[in-house]
């Protein structure tokens, strides 16, 4: 297995891999669909990324980093294809990003979940994410947990 940046042929897996998440776990929210649809206006030309992570021409899973401010990244869209689920490709791909964002000297890195995915947050806490408070503004309904992780 191997993680590679986004290139436009993978666009679909992008859009694909996290609506089958949210569908399986929540519900596609409109800011989702749109973000989804609009990959390179939403999260690459504003100066994010987005990583995937394949296997014999196969993208198995996906995660985003998502610009909110200068040097400041929103771990987000992060998706597994379901019978891949279990074999860490999720904690790889998280591993990649925290890496990525030591390399480029990000001053922040941080996400929003839901307290309801136990697995996740518990995987969060052990690469080291901590919880902070939520601000009122929150982008996505489904979101009742802000972490953040120590660079």
């Amino acid at each position: 297995m191997k993680i590679t940046p986004y290139e436009p042929q993978y666009a679909q897996d992008f859009y694909d891999l996290n609506v089958e998440w949210l569908e399986t776990f929540f519900y596609v929210e409109d800011f989702d669909r749109e973000v989804l649809s609009n990959p390179e206006k939403y999260i690459l030309n504003p100066g994010g990324y987005i990583f995937f992570a394949i296997e014999n021409n196969t993208v198995l899973g996906t995660v985003a980093l998502l610009k909110k401010e200068e040097n400041a990244f929103e771990l987000t869209k992060m998706a597994v294809l379901p019978n891949q689920r279990g074999r860490k490709i999720g904690q790889k791909l998280m591993q990649y990003c925290i890496d990525f964002a030591k390399e480029n000297n990000f001053k922040k890195l941080f996400l929003y979940s839901n307290t309801k995915l136990e697995n996740a947050i518990y995987i969060y806490r052990k690469f080291g994410f901590i919880e902070v408070e939520q601000e009122l503004n929150v982008p996505y309904e489904r979101s009742d947990i802000k972490m953040v992780f120590p660079l």
